[in-house]
């Protein structure tokens, strides 16, 4: 009886795993799927069986809409987590662990960083199942893997603790034209730490939108595109600030080449040189990766729009500031975002440095704006940031 019992379950785990799937097929493998689902895997290790292999590219051709697997809400966990205070009596994470639908939504420790040697053969064989920027999917082992191996594991906290404070304090500054005239400048800078993304005009601007940046979040080609695109405003490029932290979300192939051409100092195929980008000498502990599990994290439980299930999915994310917000939530006490769409946006011109330019936000295909509006008032309403919405 317990023979026929087992053979019922099993039969119908090694056909799905013929039909549906190209993953390496153990008893292993078997056996964790006949195990509760969990949302935490385990601590990660860097030894794979010898025998194992990077799994055939999966294509996203090969799916109409984003292919769901039983692993979707699994992530890695970092230890101890990347946040470094942990005492603030006020911190935004303790109205989460208070409200049952953040806290089942929220996690706390979810790994922030990819760097050598945290991507294991069985970490990439997992990770292929999802498209960039969530994962490897369309990519190949060899390629990426090198570019990865030259990031080294993070040395300091990206936030580190100020002196004598239990709290840590963050503005996220976005391009929203909420800000033209809102005179924030100088609240913005009072912050411990100040994010700001892609296209981050200060010069001339600062009254409104303040002057310092401690954390520069941003693709290959969003800082390489907003030093041209924005010259007419003044921009010259990347923040370049003292100490300041630079975070790159990798959303393709475009993205691991440049990583290679900063750690080794060379020029790319289409003539930039990635180092000539960033603050010099340019510091490698001052350089840091995103985790695909994290964006994907912030994907799944917040911002999974429905045209994902269209034919476009592949290209369908969260907005870079969306990111940036989240990265601060996972690692601040209070949050103060500016510059992000609210309910008013019609009001504004799309970007604060068009100077009340009669524009609109241009709403791209690639992103759900509508879905990060609702999403940033529920949690200003909820107290666990506050949203600059303009004057009354």
């Amino acid at each position: 009886m317990v023979v026929r019992r087992l053979r019922s379950r099993l039969l119908p785990c090694l056909f799905t795993l013929a039909i549906g799937t190209l993953l390496y097929v153990s008893w292993t493998d078997i056996a964790d799927m006949l195990r509760p689902v969990t949302t935490d895997l385990p601590l990660l290790t860097t030894t794979d069986p010898p025998a194992l292999t990077p799994i055939p590219i999966l294509n996203m051709q090969d799916y109409k809409k984003r292919p769901q697997w039983d692993f979707d809400d699994q992530y890695r966990r970092d230890r101890p987590p990347s946040k470094t205070t942990q005492k603030c009596d006020s911190s935004l994470w303790n109205v989460i662990n208070q409200d049952p639908e953040l806290r089942d939504k929220f996690i706390p420790d979810v790994q922030m960083y990819v760097h050598d040697g945290s991507i294991s053969v069985s970490e990439w064989n997992r990770l292929s199942h999802f498209n960039s920027p969530f994962g490897f999917m369309n990519l190949s082992y060899k390629d990426v893997m090198p570019a990865l191996n030259l990031v080294p594991r993070p040395k300091n906290p990206l936030l580190p603790p100020k002196p004598g404070r239990d709290c840590i304090s963050c503005a996220v500054v976005g391009a929203g034209g909420v800000l033209w005239k809102s005179r924030r400048g100088r609240e913005i800078d009072s912050h411990d730490y100040v994010f700001r993304v892609n296209g981050a005009v200060t010069k001339g601007f600062e009254e409104d939108v303040g002057s310092r940046t401690d954390v520069y979040v941003h693709t290959s080609h969003s800082i390489t595109s907003s030093a041209w695109q924005l010259k007419k405003y003044n921009y010259t490029g990347a923040p370049r600030d003292k100490g300041i932290k630079y975070v790159l979300l990798a959303e393709g192939m475009r993205d691991f080449k440049w990583m290679t051409g900063l750690y080794k100092n060379e020029r790319l195929s289409n003539g930039k040189r990635p180092q000539t980008y960033y603050a010099a000498p340019f510091d490698e502990t001052s350089f840091y990766v995103l985790h695909m599990d994290f964006l994907r994290y912030t994907r799944n439980r917040f911002l999974m729009s429905p045209t994902l299930n269209g034919s476009k999915w592949a290209i369908v994310r969260p907005t870079t500031g969306a990111f940036t917000m989240f990265l601060a939530l996972q690692l601040c006490d209070s949050v103060d975002a500016y510059g992000f769409i609210t309910d008013d946006h019609k009001k504004y011109s799309n970007y604060y440095y068009e100077r009340g330019a009669k524009t609109h936000i241009v709403f791209f295909l690639n992103h759900n704006y509508i879905m990060e509006r609702d999403l940033w008032k529920k949690l200003h309403d909820l107290k666990v940031i506050r949203l600059y919405q303009g004057e009354p």
